[in-house]
């Protein structure tokens, strides 16, 4: 089957590469797993929900599914990757006033090549909450759907952790967020893989709220591009956007950041924070932040500035005693904190600064 994807001459695909996703779709997966325990972030005896996927299937061997459901989804989309995800997902519903179990729902995506599609549909009623944290590992390509409805003052935070070795993970949120309602979603691209993430999020109530952002950590050849729509549909919305980008050696990474305002939605309060770090010169960094005012009554805010290491925080640090390479990776650690300390579960967020640590103590 020919793939109909996207083509660079289309406006909001004009940094993407997905010239590999052909040849992807179509390659044998080997099925061959290991390690898969490392990919845990809490302990095995937590008893938390867990589900694993390989190639895009559930495995339940290795799983405990709490209250998450898996089988088809209602999760459907118009997206040009969204749409290739109709296979057997996962769905989460959380009743008013409910609460997952302590601790975050952990889900793990292995992929051994090939192409898997997988939706994913979460509904949390008034008052509900839920955490859950998805991390992508292996060889192929990884491509996720996931729709998301927030009832009135449900609260779900997110955080999601790239780190395939080889080949491609493309990812589309859309999500509905209710009156008083919070989303917080939280990245970070350490692996080898290209990337594509998108999202489409929607403030439909008044006091909706919602934060999407990370870190993009990219080497070599490698490309990532984030593309993200948050549309204030009811007064009194506050909006965040906090991205940041490294990039090194000829390494590519893209970020686009739009605010829609409609013509009532009066009181919104939208904020987009855009920075790229280039390691070498030979790196590209894109950066798009964009806004669409329809109402008058309004406090929205952009910035995106792209640069290279302080020299004279460098030559500062060295004349401390701490070595050049050391002294790199401080401060690149430094650049991404901000965008990776959103994550509200204490131990998740460690692994994930782990992470990004040994990214950068790597290509210092």
């Amino acid at each position: 089957m020919t793939l109909a994807l996207p083509s660079t001459r289309q406006e909001a695909w004009r940094w993407s590469d997905l010239s590999g996703l052909e040849a992807l779709s179509v390659a044998p997966a080997t099925g061959t797993t290991s390690g898969l325990d490392s990919h845990w972030i809490g302990a095995d005896d937590s008893g938390g929900p867990r589900l694993l996927f390989v190639d895009g299937t559930f495995e339940d061997e290795h799983s405990r599914l709490g209250p998450v459901a898996v089988g088809l989804t209602e999760a459907r989309s118009d997206h040009p990757l969204g749409r290739l995800a109709t296979a057997p997902g996962w769905t989460l519903t959380v009743h008013k006033d409910g609460a997952t179990p302590p601790g975050p729902i952990e889900i793990v995506h292995v992929a051994t090549g090939g192409a898997s599609h997988v939706p994913a549909r979460i509904v949390l009623a008034e008052d509900a909450q839920a955490s859950i944290v998805e991390t992508y590992v292996g060889d192929g390509w990884a491509n996720r759907l996931t729709t998301i409805e927030l009832g009135r003052s449900a609260r779900l935070m997110r955080a999601i952790r790239l780190s395939q070795a080889s080949g491609f993970v493309s990812l589309r949120d859309e999500a509905t967020v209710g009156a008083g309602a919070s989303l917080v979603t939280t990245l970070l691209a350490a692996g080898a893989a290209g990337s594509r993430l998108d999202a489409m999020i929607t403030l439909d109530g008044p006091g909706a709220f919602a934060e999407h952002g990370g870190a993009l950590l990219a080497r070599d050849s490698q490309r990532h591009d984030a593309a993200v729509v948050v549309r204030h549909a009811r007064p009194e919305g506050t909006s965040r956007q906090l991205w940041r980008a490294v990039a090194d050696d000829q390494a590519i990474a893209s970020m686009a950041a739009r605010v829609e305002v409609a013509r009532d939605a009066q009181k919104t309060d939208g904020e987009q924070s855009l920075r790229g770090l280039m390691l070498k010169r030979t790196a590209t960094i894109n950066l798009k932040p964009e806004l669409e005012i329809f109402a008058d009554d309004v406090k929205c805010a952009h910035g995106a500035t792209v640069g290279e290491l302080d020299a004279q925080a460098l030559f500062y640090m060295t004349s401390r005693g701490i070595t050049p390479d050391r002294a790199r990776a401080l401060l690149t650690q430094a650049f991404i904190a901000d965008a990776v300390s959103r994550i509200g579960e204490d131990a998740v967020r460690d692994v994930f600064q782990a992470e990004a640590e040994r990214w950068l103590g790597k290509h210092a």
